[in-house]
């Protein structure tokens, strides 16, 4: 195995931060847990340097939970560097950062890889992020519309190539719609959020959408595209007639459109994302503690948005000190706790975890363990 690195200096445990609530450290104390948002998820304070790499689209709750985590932990930090679901995983694989922030979870080979700097249960994908894709346009004076999944994938396909096509039309009586050419705006990165928008349109309109579901849009689609979910945002606010996907907190003040499931049109909310997030069923073959989901795409269950992200934060198992431990456990503690959702929907406005979903996060964050 070759453990993971990354120096004394990056998770070196202040005197006073000793015990976490069942991580199995020798360090024992009686000291009282400190104050603020870490301490009911965490224990006793931590200090030193955590390093991740992965999805922009947390980075608004990232930056929450930053704040939190260092307010109750006077000596940690956390540099985290939004560089895209694909950078952060093939960062963690090759042991370039202590955790991966995903935006999909890690394929059998990611996993597979991960047994050479994590040891030989490899890592664990925990959810620690839910928010709805917004289906996000620049038209004008028309902040709404109505659209399902076959007229999204025509869209994006390029099909449809002007905002009054029949079919928008069709599904919007009322609505005054332009002539304006369409300019579809994808990601150029490889990215979490076009993995997890493509496998809605491969699931909910298979005759539309034939192409292979992955972090990279297909090549014989290319059009304008853009880095982050900042840049496609960019650029679609700048672009009349524009359109893309995006993490529904980042859109601002551009219009989306309500999803069609089953007989009616869903509306943006976190509640409907938590929804459709709540019917998810685990990835077969994966250990017990490893909670990849696979998302119902194609539900006709009221009240859910089907087009949703599950952002993970990808852990090892086991690390090469106790130190490293216990930073990363009381960070990802920290995350997945009640606190650590609020602060992160306060600033990003994305979904909560549910209890059981936080009960089972916890519960595998826990298990990580010093390397034997």
């Amino acid at each position: 195995m070759k453990a993971l690195r990354f120096g004394r200096a990056a998770a070196v445990i202040s005197v006073a931060a000793l015990a976490l609530t069942a991580c199995g450290s020798d360090n024992a104390t009686n000291e009282p847990a400190a104050e603020g948002p870490a301490s009911s998820a965490a224990g006793t304070a931590v200090s030193g340097t955590l390093t991740g790499i992965g999805a922009s689209s947390q980075n608004s709750a990232m930056e929450a939970w930053k704040a939190g985590f260092e307010a109750a932990n006077q000596g940690a930090m956390v540099q985290y560097s939004p560089d895209g679901s694909g950078a952060g995983r093939k960062a963690f694989v090759s042991g370039g950062a202590q955790f991966a922030g995903s935006d999909a979870f890690l394929k059998d080979e990611e996993m597979a890889q991960s047994v050479e700097v994590c040891g030989p249960d490899g890592a664990l994908n925990v959810p620690a992020y839910i928010s709805p894709i917004a289906i996000a346009f620049n038209l004008g004076d028309v902040t709404e519309l109505n659209l399902d999944a076959p007229t999204i994938a025509k869209i994006f396909k390029k099909e449809i190539s002007t905002w009054n096509d029949p079919a928008i039309a069709a599904q919007n009586e009322g609505v005054e719609l332009p002539d304006t050419p369409i300019t579809v705006v994808h990601r150029s990165d490889e990215s979490g959020t076009t993995e997890n928008f493509v496998d809605y349109l491969a699931a909910a309109a298979p005759e539309d959408w034939t192409y292979e579901v992955g972090g990279a849009w297909p090549a014989e689609l290319q059009s304008e595209n853009a880095k982050g979910t900042s840049g496609v945002v960019q650029t679609v606010t700048s672009t009349d007639g524009a359109i893309t996907y995006a993490d529904a907190s980042a859109v601002g003040d551009l219009g989306t459109a309500k999803v069609k499931v089953g007989e009616e049109y869903a509306e943006i909310s976190s509640d409907a994302a938590a929804k459709a997030v709540e019917v998810a069923t685990p990835v077969e073959g994966r250990a017990e503690l490893d909670m990849s989901l696979q998302l119902e795409r194609d539900t006709t269950e009221s009240g859910t948005y089907p087009v949703v992200l599950v952002s993970y934060h990808v852990y090892c198992t086991t690390y090469d000190s106790q130190e490293t431990v216990d930073l990363v456990k009381a960070f990802g503690s920290y995350v997945v706790s009640e606190d650590g959702q609020t602060e992160a929907a306060g600033s990003a406005g994305n979904a909560p975890l549910s209890e059981s979903l936080r009960e089972k996060a916890l519960l595998a964050i826990d298990s990580i363990k010093v390397a034997s």
